[in-house]
């Protein structure tokens, strides 16, 4: 390699958008990744003889930065997305339920139309999230400090029965953080993407292929194509550094002569490579302060016959969160339900796990017969937990050494730890190298 080129360590999500945005603007880069698979913490996994993802995502039209990529690497974004207007159709054990539609009317107003005619809502609750989206709208939600999602809904006059059927709910989708300890300068910056500029930002996106075919694997296709390349199974293990300058990194006993290096990692892998700089150590001690919250999937396969009302369905008062149908990516009869945060279920064997889902599942379609197989993934270090004043926390993409970069969810995005804020990571940190040796 020669020392003009530019390394990145990490093939997930943030590692393969800076290879590509880098590529795009006519950088070569070679991409170091320590498993023998791309994709990090969003992958495909194996299901008997299927493919699945080792975590249910949903995409949302606000992901801009994501879609940008996904345009660049040419992929085919209706074949693999379903673009839907936002609606959140929930349901409690006895049947009881929550609907959320809106219409193809200008941001906010179709939020706004949303929440007057949302059914299972008593006008008490209708009209304090009404309230609370004009304040969104009016600027009125700005905070002098963070504090939690639950006080700000407390201090909003949000009624407890809402929070517990709709506002804590989408804080765990969004954060995967427990409300009365999540960041609600995150969840504020979310909405407004999500709900005050366009309105087909709010629009969901369900995956019709598993998670390595709408990005990674395209990526990884993009960039060989343009000359660059991704090299799997190879873990760095040292940078070297000299006069306060990158200049490549070690891989066992094999050195990678390079002017800019990009650490798209974990905080928790990512600090033992910074711990030997002294110049390197603050930065270091604050990755290592990161705390991490764990995501349950449960996949489990009725006959094919069986399939959801909704692509998503809503689970309220039980331990299943979030029930989606597989039947989009073309395996009918497999449900696959999503646990966000920690809880008890994180303590339970995986047999006692799915018979709870199950058994959750079977009161609410009580015509359902019972799986005839399952599956249980346990991401324990899903995603950084998204918590109070963690904003102040969060470093740059720059380093005090040249040409060493961050790349990651967990950098300065204002975003929580999503796809979208890994994609706008590595955008962000492409633009500040391509700005440095143009």
């Amino acid at each position: 390699m020669s020392a003009n080129e530019i390394v990145i360590v990490g093939a997930g999500w943030a590692g393969l958008a800076t290879a590509v945005a880098l590529t795009r603007a006519g950088k070569f880069v070679t991409v170091f990744e320590s498993a023998r698979q791309i994709g990090g913490r969003a992958r495909r996994v194996p299901f008997d003889d299927l493919s699945v993802d080792n975590g249910q995502h949903l995409f949302i039209g606000a992901y801009h930065e994501t879609l940008s990529i996904m345009e660049t690497i040419r992929v085919d974004t209706p074949k693999v997305l379903l673009r839907q207007q936002l609606q959140l159709i929930s349901r409690y054990q006895d049947g009881k339920t929550l609907a959320l539609k809106t219409p193809r009317l200008p941001a906010p107003l179709h939020l706004l139309w949303g929440l007057l005619t949302a059914q299972g809502l008593n006008p008490k609750e209708r009209w304090s999230a009404i309230r609370f989206g004009l304040k969104l709208k009016l600027g009125r939600l700005k905070l002098q400090q963070d504090i939690s999602v639950s006080e700000l809904l407390r201090q909003q006059g949000q009624p407890d029965t809402l929070n517990q059927a709709f506002w804590y709910p989408l804080c765990l989708a969004i954060m995967n953080t427990q409300p009365q300890q999540a960041s609600a300068e995150i969840f504020i910056r979310v909405l407004e993407d999500a709900f005050l500029h366009q309105q087909q930002d709010s629009n969901l996106l369900y995956a019709r292929r598993d998670l390595s075919e709408i990005l990674p694997d395209p990526a990884v296709d993009y960039i060989e194509q343009h000359g660059s390349q991704v090299q799997l199974g190879q873990r760095i293990t040292q940078l070297e550094i000299e006069a306060n300058r990158i200049t490549g990194v070690w891989s066992d006993d094999q050195f990678h002569a390079a002017e800019h290096v990009v650490l798209a990692t974990p905080p928790y892998a990512t600090a033992p490579l910074l711990t030997p700089f002294p110049l390197l150590a603050d930065l270091a001690f604050g990755l290592q302060q990161f705390q991490y919250e764990p995501i349950c999937s449960v996949y489990l396969q009725y006959p094919e016959a069986v399939q959801l009302p909704v692509p998503m369905l809503g689970m309220l008062g039980s331990v299943g969160q979030w029930a989606f149908d597989r039947r989009l990516c073309g395996q009918a009869g497999l449900i696959a339900v999503v646990i966000s945060s920690s809880g008890i279920h994180m303590t339970w064997p995986n047999t006692q796990l799915v018979e709870t889902i199950s058994t959750e599942l079977a009161n609410l379609f009580p015509t359902w017969p019972q799986p005839i197989r399952s599956q249980v993934i346990r991401e324990k270090r899903a995603t950084f937990a998204s918590l109070i004043n963690i904003n102040q926390s969060r470093p740059t993409n720059l380093t005090k050494v040249k040409g060493l970069w961050l790349a990651g969810d967990f950098t300065q995005t204002g975003y929580p730890a999503t796809l979208e804020g890994a994609v706008r990571s590595g955008v962000q940190c492409v633009r500040q190298i391509v700005n440095l040796t143009s």
